[in-house]
């Protein structure tokens, strides 16, 4: 089975590790293949780094490496560059890159620089960990840089900030009057995204984030056309409950683009190309014109890889139904 998946950071990542369990676990489904096709739109150059958050966060979860407690980040991770660079007075300081994560900027950067397209870079980066062993191809959603920007109420008048910076720094506390994606309108899917959709047998939304995360990737030109065209079923995972997401700020994010923050709502931003979507049990009332809806036979949390694993094996059996 070829299986695509469109993700973002955390939750795509933790998505992506428990339906690659759920294959290696299941001896029909272990040859299966699966490439996924991250967000770069919350990409940030930091001093004098380029940082890829949701690549990063990919790597690190799929590879083995990441900091289970935040999600993000490495593992055994020290911040000694970051304080000296505080004791410098290099700014910012909002945004914490530890040792070990520095090196994979800094190698990033320096192919960068070299020449190398984001692709290839990520390429590389995918296999230091491991990555094609697992049967797991990352593909960055466009080699053109993208940067997401918050346009948010500066009292009476208003201002653009980084996403990162509304993101981290604020914790989307900001009230956002809407975002703007830098680049995006000249960029050109990365080699191998669209016959990636193209070509699958299924195609798989994890429960990222609608609105900078899978949001930001449909608006790469071609991808959501992509989506429409293609054979194999699309089914999504709802990344809210009850109208309030497990984790981060996408109701925030939701309602800065004038979306009710629910299961409904976001289904239906995707349902020009969504053949099924996936809810907690909490949200089983919740429709959609097209595309068949179903509550998951408990709590729609992905609380560790067995459990996140039950969830894209579910994603996986509507995937059937629907194209049966």
């Amino acid at each position: 089975m070829r299986i695509t998946a469109i993700a973002g950071g955390v939750g795509g990542a933790r998505f992506v590790r428990g339906l690659r369990h759920h294959l290696d676990t299941t001896p029909d489904l272990a040859d299966s293949e699966v490439t996924v096709v991250a967000n770069t739109g919350d990409d940030i150059t930091l001093f004098g780094l380029r940082v890829c958050p949701d690549v990063d966060t990919l790597l690190y979860t799929l590879g083995g490496g990441v900091d289970e407690g935040q999600g993000w980040g490495r593992a055994d991770e020290g911040v000694r560059v970051q304080e000296e660079l505080a004791a410098y007075g290099a700014q910012p300081q909002w945004f914490r890159l530890g040792d070990r994560d520095l090196g994979t900027h800094i190698a990033r950067s320096q192919w960068l620089g070299q020449g190398q397209s984001l692709s290839q870079v990520t390429a590389r980066l995918a296999r230091r960990w491991g990555l094609p062993g697992r049967r797991i191809t990352l593909l960055p959603m466009t080699d053109t840089p993208v940067e997401t920007h918050v346009v948010v109420e500066d009292g009476d008048d208003e201002r653009a900030i980084h996403f990162q910076e509304w993101w981290v720094r604020h914790q989307a506390a900001l009230p956002a009057r809407r975002f703007v994606v830098a680049g995006l309108e000249r960029a050109h899917p990365a080699p191998g995204v669209l016959d990636a959709i193209r070509q699958a047998d299924v195609v798989l939304l994890p429960p990222s984030n609608p609105v900078v995360s899978i949001g930001i990737v449909l608006g790469v030109p071609g991808v959501r056309d992509a989506l429409r065209g293609t054979a194999a079923p699309v089914v999504g995972v709802s990344p809210l409950i009850s109208g309030r997401p497990v984790r981060g700020h996408a109701d925030a994010c939701l309602r800065a683009i004038g979306v009710e923050p629910s299961a409904q709502a976001v289904g239906g931003l995707y349902e020009d190309f969504l053949d099924a979507w996936l809810v907690d049990p909490a949200d089983a009332g919740a429709t959609l014109r097209r595309a068949r809806v179903e509550a998951f036979d408990g709590p729609l949390l992905m609380s560790d890889v067995e459990a996140t694993g039950r969830i894209a094996a579910h994603a996986l059996r509507l995937a059937t139904a629907v194209s049966a």
